[in-house]
């Protein structure tokens, strides 16, 4: 079988180059276009050369129909306005979109779901091995720990440039949470306290975000009783996790029929 010919969107960016270096490390995979906005100052540059790979022919172009249609995958974290877009041209070139674009709207949503019937899509709010495992264990044990004797918090830190909050793999983990427990994330969780806000409700899942320096990100889903706490926590080092998650994802969806399909499903891990 011939090497997946994969697009990377939003390729100037720090995620993009990144994508565009573990493409270029990965068996099976090989870059075939690299995408950036019409203002961009990048446009015509080499995208190897400016992820540091050394030259490899791929010019940046904001050409993006004519870039998916000689592709066979598109790689995208960039902004869901942007997302919303490409999704709809990955549907119509009939090409695997992977999503790790995060702050997604309902309506956002909505419309990927709507491409998804034309073309496979897998979208997460995180594309790591280890927090997508840190999922399910976060909702065997939500499923385990009643709500009236464990509280759920989950506590998240990012770089100061993140635009979204709480982040996508905080909302992951407050969904296997409340997928564990049996209730809509919607309707249970706390996103602000401020000033007097009386006693915690009973069976709500909190949400912590702290912004700083560098930090590529930290997540723990504390479950507290009396008199004892439960931490599960994952520390991201390096943002190539999440660029080979994605590229992994691309790879599985591969010749997949069309659907919207998350990491649990490329990892194996879906019940």
């Amino acid at each position: 079988m011939s090497d997946m010919k994969l697009v990377v969107v939003g390729a100037a960016g720090r995620m993009g180059r990144t994508l565009i270096r573990i493409i270029a490390e990965t068996q099976g995979a090989v870059l075939a276009g690299a995408i950036e906005r019409e203002d961009s100052p990048h446009l015509g540059k080499d995208a190897g050369e400016l992820a540091g790979t050394g030259p490899n022919g791929i010019a940046i172009s904001s050409d993006t129909l004519p870039v998916f249609a000689r592709a066979d995958g598109v790689l995208d974290f960039t902004s869901p306005a942007a997302t919303v877009g490409f999704a709809a041209y990955a549907a119509q070139a009939h090409v695997v979109h992977v999503i790790g674009t995060t702050g997604c709207s309902a309506e956002d949503e909505a419309k990927i779901k709507a491409a998804a019937r034309h073309t496979p899509i897998v979208k997460s709010g995180n594309m790591s091995l280890g927090v997508n495992l840190l999922g399910v264990l976060v909702r065997q044990a939500a499923k385990a720990l009643d709500a009236a004797d464990f509280d759920i918090e989950i506590l998240e830190m990012h770089h100061k440039h993140k635009v979204d909050a709480p982040s996508g793999t905080a909302l992951l983990l407050g969904a296997a949470a409340a997928e564990g427990r049996g209730i809509g994330l919607a309707n249970s969780s706390v996103r602000v306290r401020d000033g007097h806000t009386g006693p915690r409700p009973e069976g709500t899942i909190g949400f912590a975000t702290l912004r700083g320096g560098s930090v590529v990100g930290d997540h723990s889903v504390i479950l507290a009783g009396a008199g004892e706490r439960i931490v599960l926590s994952h520390h991201a080092e390096d943002r190539a996790i999440f660029a080979r998650g994605a590229v992994k994802a691309a790879l599985w969806a591969h010749g997949r029929k069309s659907g919207l399909y998350s990491m649990l499903d490329v990892l194996g891990l879906s019940e």
